[in-house]
């Protein structure tokens, strides 16, 4: 446990400060201006999962798995735990503390079209609810924070409407504005996934709305790994210039995620024989797989650290996590784990640092359920000594 408190430890400090040492500061757009640097004020400590005053029953720092009482309602007494009682999680993404110090994140829900605010021990709060068309594989699906979240606020989301998928722009107080539309919609393949390359821009993975053909077609958004800029409009920077389209050939992305150093960019992808992952390069096709699981786990979520690729798994409880070379490639078998001890069936995943992440469960879709599901928590990677379930 006390590994445990030590990692949230860290991760508050690396909130309240703005980043940390391992993770490099990403370097501004060639069209921003650098901010005028201001003086950091101390703020309050915040109340991290692992750091709280237990009830009667609850674990004390030292106690073993064991002596975790089960959830009792929404009440989860697992210290990993931020938010509780939500329906299937889509997406999440670190906040940072709050006014009052605890850590905060937004979570969305794939069906219900939410946007939610969560924090430890606080009911969340509905920030916004999308219209979404849920009654295939879509529905809201993903979220990014902009790069200058800190300064503007503004929240992407990736959404299936009844006639297009499309991505939309949140800004507080305001409606969501859609800054790319157009995206095929069809009977399946209509999932997609939001992340930041790092340096400014956004990057989309879409699905092929059900039609392979779409995918290899370049004049078509469908089953492409695009990257845009704020207004939707292509990135400076890609390979062609007129184009958001930096990779082609998905059918069912589940997962997006990029190294800290931005050298490498990685997606995750369901096709007929296999989940796979794939390294993208921008301006060359996906080609073959960097891994696949013929055994169809459900890959999804994934986080890029130093010397792993962690990934989730939504058709069976825990994570996976391959071991990487510092060039990418991949050098032993997955280490599977939160099998027996974790948090079940595991969807979205975004990089804390190199210890850790954040996940959402998707226990409601098909896995067995505890009354407090589905949640948001915390997880620490296996081989950094850390138990990423209930340890």
């Amino acid at each position: 446990m006390e590994h445990v408190v030590r990692l949230l430890a860290l991760i508050a400090a690396c909130l309240l400060a703005g980043g940390c040492a391992s993770l490099p500061e990403e370097p501004p757009p060639t069209s921003w201006t650098p901010q005028r640097q201001l003086t950091p004020q101390a703020g309050p400590k915040p109340e991290l999962p692992g750091e709280f005053t237990p009830s009667p029953g609850q674990r004390q720092p030292g106690q073993t798995p064991q002596s975790v009482p089960p959830p009792q309602g929404c009440k989860d007494f697992n210290p990993l735990v931020i938010a509780t009682c939500l329906d299937p999680v889509s997406g999440v993404a670190m906040i940072g503390p709050d006014s009052q110090g605890s850590v905060t994140a937004y979570a969305t829900e794939r069906t219900t079209g939410r946007l939610l605010k969560v924090a430890k021990n606080v009911d969340p709060v509905v920030v916004a609810t999308i219209p979404v068309d849920a009654s295939s594989d879509g529905g809201l699906t993903s979220i990014a924070l902009s790069a200058t979240f800190a300064e503007d606020q503004l929240v992407y989301l990736y959404v299936t409407t009844p006639t297009d998928n499309r991505v939309v722009r949140l800004a507080p107080g305001d409606a969501p504005k859609p800054i790319l539309t157009g995206i095929p919609r069809g009977a399946t393949g209509n999932r997609g996934v939001l992340a930041s390359d790092r340096k400014g821009a956004l990057l989309v993975a879409t699905g092929d709305a059900g039609n392979p053909a779409l995918a290899a077609d370049p004049n078509s958004l469908a089953g492409k790994v695009l990257r845009i800029d704020g207004a939707g409009q292509p990135a400076k920077g890609n390979p062609t210039a007129t184009s958001a389209v930096i990779a082609a050939g998905l059918r069912l992305p589940g997962g997006l995620c990029v190294s800290a150093d931005t050298t490498k960019i990685w997606v995750t992808d369901w096709t007929d024989r296999a989940d796979v992952l794939y390294r993208v390069d921008p301006g060359k096709p996906l080609g073959n797989a960097a891994w696949s699981w013929p055994d169809k786990p459900g890959i999804l979520g994934c986080a890029s650290l130093s010397d792993v690729l962690w990934t989730t798994m939504s058709k069976t409880p825990g994570t996976q996590a391959l071991p990487m070379a510092p060039d990418g490639s991949f050098v032993g078998k997955p280490k599977v784990s939160m099998q027996e001890d974790g948090f079940g069936l595991i969807g979205p995943m975004e990089m804390l640092n190199d210890q850790a992440a954040l996940v959402g469960t998707v226990n409601k879709t098909s896995g067995k359920t505890v009354s407090s599901d589905d949640r948001v928590a915390i997880v620490t990677r296996p081989d950094n000594g850390g138990n990423p379930g209930k340890d």
